[in-house]
């Protein structure tokens, strides 16, 4: 009943109250005074004092807004513009009965204002009682420990006092001259009660309300309260909140850098621009982490037109909005629909009078596409097969495929689907006359959606455990802002059949990036020898299809570029006609929606190594992979 009034209307019924207390202060600090009303304090004689301070008081309470004014938000302030409204018709009483001759004393009106200030501020605080008490006892609220009855924890509880999902229960702190103490109607207890509060009030989630605790208390805490079956949630201050500083563990460039063992690459080459500058761009997978920020790099080199096209509706949708709000006079378009369809990309292709293509669009998280094999090579293969076919056909100046080095001696249906890709474009290359083709090989790309870094960050900020597959297990690493700028490098330094790939040092650790991260965070590694510290690493094992360590180049000879951080080579490639059966193999597997007969072929093509050596044909490719890596399709 009470929350569905409308404000309208509890604001008539404020202002009745506030009437109706005018009316009782007046009377009752005429029989105060008096020992009871004297005869000339009686209706009617007292009615033209009285109607003239209704009608000041109510005109007061509208103007200052204390009809407006919600019931949990009526405090100090609030009770001292009541106290100024009761002294202003005090006043004005005195100077009414004056000059209309009346005979009462000025202690009347003294005593009418602090009457008129009780009643009608502990009318609102009764009313606010109840009103908690409704909302309390009408909604299933999930009940709520606060660990920290400082500010911030104070903050949090006046917060949720009528919030309709959580039911602030009782504080809890370390500080003894608080404990025991009620702040904001909640009793302050020892933390050595919590399992005791947990089972007696029925607790289901404690909230740590103290960012000024280091990690390795509030990972504590966190420990403490799961083992006890709650939910823990940690709260920033309100301060890091507004500021944009949540109290995270993210990583600064300087301190992912430092993980790496490197530094970064510089940006730019000069005459990059140039490559892009007044051209039309097709991004593929303009969504995806990759994609979006390449669309964001390109129009820093202001093209003509940018096409952003993804079968992933709501991220296209934000992208276009994002980009369109930019002042640039680049043309931006947003294609939905996916890259498999050959009328679509042809069409596309042909109406924006595309110049270069971005081909980012990939399923590209190896349990996943090793689970759906069928949709990660329809993808990854064939759709790759009519994009880049599309922009031969189209007279497209440059193609840009973006690979993995999951590619190299795949042994994953991901990479496999990668160096698949790859042979595509390799094998258009050599015989394209109009468009030059050219691949980037990526390691894994910090930020992107899956990267392991944020996953760390994550587990970390949670209190653990931290996952790492295995002890041994290294990756090479890049940042988002590399993989951009080695794509566009590549775009714009391209012969035609080139792979680029970034000189990323030596291999990382995932073992030690995973320690120093939670070092790094303030916390203390949990193992044999600590084990009382805060985080533990937990080893969860390979997946199927992922290796121990992953390569970028295969040692074929290195080409120099104008950049000294990018490597270029130009691997082996297959026939026309091995290429012609592999996509017939991998085609006939998809259409038939046969995920095994889509593993083998795709595995079978690729063969053991999956990189024949440079200038291989078919013969070159036999026996590079040795005899039983020839496929024998049971489709011939």
């Amino acid at each position: 009943m009470v929350s569905s009034l409308s404000r309208s209307q509890k604001g008539l019924i404020l202002l009745a109250l506030d009437a109706s207390s005018i009316v009782a202060a007046y009377f009752l600090a005429l029989a105060l005074a008096h020992s009871g009303l004297p005869e000339a304090a009686r209706p009617p004689a007292a009615l033209p004092v009285l109607a003239v301070m209704v009608a000041l008081g109510v005109a007061l309470s509208l103007h200052l807004g204390l009809h407006r004014v919600k019931l949990n938000a009526y405090e100090l302030q609030r009770v001292l513009g009541t106290a100024g409204v009761g002294a202003a018709m005090g006043m004005t009483g005195v100077a009414v009965n004056v000059v209309s001759g009346g005979t009462m004393p000025a202690s009347v009106f003294v005593i009418f204002t602090m009457t008129f200030v009780i009643l009608s501020g502990s009318t609102r605080l009764l009313l606010r009682e109840m009103t908690l008490w409704i909302y309390r006892t009408g909604q299933l609220r999930k009940r709520v420990l606060i660990y920290g009855a400082g500010k911030t924890g104070q903050q949090l509880a006046a917060a949720l006092a009528m919030d309709d999902a959580l039911l602030p229960v009782a504080f809890l702190d370390d500080n003894p001259t608080l404990q025991s103490l009620t702040i904001a109607d909640l009793k302050v207890h020892s933390p050595i009660r919590l399992p005791e509060l947990v089972r007696e009030r029925r607790i289901d989630s404690v909230i740590i309300a103290m960012p000024s605790a280091s990690p390795a208390t509030r990972a504590r805490i966190t420990r403490l309260v799961r083992r006890l079956g709650c939910e823990v949630h940690t709260l920033p201050s309100f301060a890091q909140l507004v500021l944009g500083r949540p109290g995270g563990s993210k990583l600064t460039e300087a301190q992912l850098y430092g993980l790496l063992g490197r530094g970064g690459m510089e940006p730019k080459v000069p005459g990059m621009a140039e490559a892009y500058r007044d051209r039309s761009i097709l991004v593929t997978g303009a969504g995806g982490s990759i994609g979006s920020e390449l669309c964001r790099q390109i129009l820093s080199y202001r093209p003509r037109r940018l096409v952003l096209l993804d079968h992933a509706e709501l991220p296209l949708f934000n992208l276009e909005r994002e980009l369109s709000e930019l002042d640039t006079d680049t043309e931006i378009l947003a294609v939905l629909g996916s890259v498999c369809v050959r009328a679509l990309v042809e069409r596309v292709l042909c109406e924006t009078e595309t110049d270069v293509v971005l081909h980012a669009a990939a399923y590209k998280h190896l349990g996943m596409v090793e689970e759906n094999a069928v949709e990660g090579l329809r993808t990854n293969v064939l759709g790759t097969k009519v994009v880049a076919d599309a922009a031969r056909d189209a007279g497209v100046g440059r193609f840009i495929l973006i690979s993995s080095d999951k590619a190299v001696r795949p042994a994953s249906v991901l990479g496999a689907s990668k160096r698949l890709a790859e042979m595509i474009v390799q094998d258009l290359a050599t015989r394209s006359t109009t468009t030059r083709f050219s691949m980037v090989r990526f390691g894994n790309v910090i930020g992107s959606s899956g990267s392991v870094i944020p996953l760390f960050e994550e587990q970390i900020a949670r209190g653990g455990p931290v996952t790492v597959t295995h002890r041994d297990v290294t990756r090479y690493f890049m940042t988002v802002s590399e993989a951009v700028h080695l794509v566009l490098l590549a775009g714009a330094l391209s012969r035609g059949g080139d792979l680029f790939a970034l000189d990323m040092g030596a291999p990382v650790s995932i073992l030690q990036v995973a320690r120093q991260m939670i070092e790094g965070a303030g916390y203390t590694l949990r193992d044999a020898e600590t084990p009382h510290g805060d985080v533990e690493i937990r080893f969860t094992g390979l997946r199927p299809g992922e290796k121990m360590h992953e390569e970028l180049l295969t040692g074929s000879e290195m080409l120099t570029t104008p950049h000294p951080k990018i490597l270029r080579t130009q691997e082996g490639h297959v026939s026309e006609l091995e290429m012609a059966n592999a996509l017939r193999d991998i085609r006939a597997s998809v259409e038939a929606q046969d995920a095994k007969a889509a593993h083998d072929a795709a595995m079978r093509w690729v063969g053991d190594r999956g990189v024949p050596p440079r200038g291989t044909g078919t013969a070159g490719l036999a026996s590079s992979l040795g005899p039983s890596a020839l496929p024998v399709s049971p489709h011939r």
